[in-house]
């Protein structure tokens, strides 16, 4: 019996030695994965078109949110993105939409502004409330049908879904339908991704963050360094490396193919208001670059929301350093979570396991 104690110990302590060192740190500092969807003070509803290739998710507070925007892609296609200016007057928003459709898919904010204020939920100008609604879309015109995209019956669906039955799912659903990445030399050599989620549970401070994964770059495990989803090579059986294709020309590329540009908001339960939600936004994108090389180019217009839906007292460098790990991991399950479709062949269907 001892000497299975002994053997018992030194495995244990074999196992501590060769673990990655976050997966200790989660355990020593009781850093718990939870659900994204049971941080309180938020609601998701999801909306897609299958057979066109495009949809969206809509955030919702009710109540209102204070937040934070950070964009570092040179191609982002946005709505009332000033709102979260720290020199504006609004202190809180209601809902933030991730969409396809390009700008053409902008006009999705107005069905759920028309479904938020029939609630009786926005800014109260005497007269009516008016929801401040945020959008910003990716572009996924090139997947399914060019000319079908999210718009306000859509908008009005997801934010009904998101206030009476919340549907988020990770994969190829809402925003990440049409979601694809590599595609630096055209969509013939990129990969199906989709949307996916995070979040942690570090006492009462929870931090989370959902991911619509559309870059021209491509992807990586976060902790390993492993590529796992993009370019692919000629016979699109295996991956290559987009910074490699970049490297083989020096050319001035005016349009480096303008399907791109991926997604992401952070949300928290502890109390920030929104100049200090532009900083969690900003150590966010930290997440990004771990995950996709090449990130933030000229083509992709990267764009992380920050949403702060509790009160709960926390350090913001604490909640940035968690939100840019949510973001990692929440690139990779959207990776994970997809399956092929269009043409376009998922990390599963390329047998790559990680």
């Amino acid at each position: 019996m001892l000497k299975l104690a002994v053997w018992i110990l030194q495995v244990s302590l074999l196992i501590m030695c060769f673990a990655p060192a976050h997966a200790v740190a989660d355990s020593a500092y009781g850093i718990t994965e939870i659900p994204l969807q049971s941080i309180e003070g938020i609601r998701i509803g999801q909306v897609e078109n299958k057979e066109a290739g495009t949809g969206l998710t809509v955030l919702l507070c009710p109540e209102g949110m204070p937040a934070g925007l950070d964009v570092r892609g040179g191609g982002p296609a946005s709505r009332e993105s000033q709102l979260m200016n720290p020199l504006m007057a609004a202190q809180e928003i209601h809902a933030v939409v991730l969409s396809g459709g390009s700008a053409f898919g902008l006009g999705a904010a107005n069905g759920v502004m028309q479904c938020l204020e029939e609630r009786g939920i926005g800014y109260d100008v005497g007269v009516t409330k008016v929801p401040l609604v945020c959008q910003a879309d990716i572009f996924d015109l090139t997947v399914g049908d060019t000319f079908v995209r999210p718009d306000a019956a859509m908008g009005y669906e997801a934010a009904r879904l998101a206030l009476d039955a919340p549907n988020y799912r990770d994969g190829n659903f809402g925003a990440g339908c049409g979601a694809t990445v590599g595609k630096y030399k055209g969509m013939d050599f990129c990969m199906k991704t989709g949307i996916g989620s995070y979040a942690v549970k570090v006492g009462d401070l929870e931090v989370g963050a959902v991911v619509v994964l559309n870059a021209l770059g491509d992807v990586f495990d976060w902790k390993t360094g492993r590529q796992v989803a993009g370019l692919l090579t000629e016979d699109r059986t295996a991956l290559a490396s987009t910074a490699d294709a970049m490297k083989e020309s020096i050319a001035v590329t005016e349009n480096k193919f303008v399907g791109n540009t991926t997604l992401a908001a952070v949300i928290t339960n502890a109390a920030f208001d929104k100049t200090q939600l532009c900083k969690i936004a900003g150590m966010a994108h930290d997440g990004m670059a771990r995950a996709i090389h090449p990130v933030h180019t000229s083509a992709d217009g990267d764009s992380i929301y920050a949403l702060s839906v509790g009160s709960v007292a926390a350090d913001r460098d604490l909640v940035g350093v968690l939100a840019a790990e949510a973001v990692s991991e929440a690139i990779l399950r959207a990776v994970k979570n997809a399956e092929g479709a269009y043409g376009y062949p998922s990390a599963s269907d390329l047998g790559l396991v990680f």
